[in-house]
């Protein structure tokens, strides 16, 4: 993990993020879900935006169908055999990584890169929200009370670490 900027106020840092796409084809979701959950042994999150952590592993619903598993760094991807009736899987973790941010002033740097309220409900310790960074697709995850990770494209991760040492400075 490379550490970009770090102060008591704000820090933030960049690490790969090993990452896995799941989704159940219309139709299916039941099955695929029951096949998932048993190939993971826990449960799944319900709802968009829901988070699940199993040891090394969040599992967070971006959409109804759609799953990303992601993993902490040096854990090894689960075993994850997804029927091709029931759905498909596809590793993302090329093509992401992770931005560890943390610190007293994380809400007022966040409000000048993301729209996102760091006080609503949808955006509390535990809660995942797509949102966009200058206009890049960004997958916010609330980490703590003043810490949080953005999942963002490998190819715009040096601009958008830049981008956000500028609202933090």
């Amino acid at each position: 993990m490379a550490s970009i900027m770090s102060s008591q106020e704000f820090s933030l840092s960049v690490a790969d993020c090993p990452l896995i796409q799941v989704e159940g084809w219309d139709g299916t979701l039941r099955q695929f879900e029951k096949s998932v959950t048993a190939s993971l042994g826990t449960k799944l999150p319900a709802s968009v935006g829901e988070t699940v952590r199993q040891k090394g592993l969040l599992v967070i619903r971006i959409a109804p169908r759609r799953l990303w598993l992601a993993l902490d760094d040096g854990e090894q991807a689960p075993s994850l055999a997804v029927d091709p009736d029931l759905g498909c899987s596809v590793s993302l973790g090329e093509g992401r990584v992770r931005f560890t941010m943390a610190g007293a002033n994380i809400a007022r740097v966040l409000s000048k890169c993301i729209t996102v309220d760091w006080h609503a409900p949808a955006a509390a310790p535990g809660r995942a929200v797509l949102t966009s960074l200058h206009h890049v697709p960004v997958l916010f995850l609330r980490t703590g009370e003043t810490a949080c990770e953005l999942i963002v494209p490998r190819s715009f991760s040096r601009s958008l670490s830049d981008w956000i040492a500028d609202a933090a400075g």
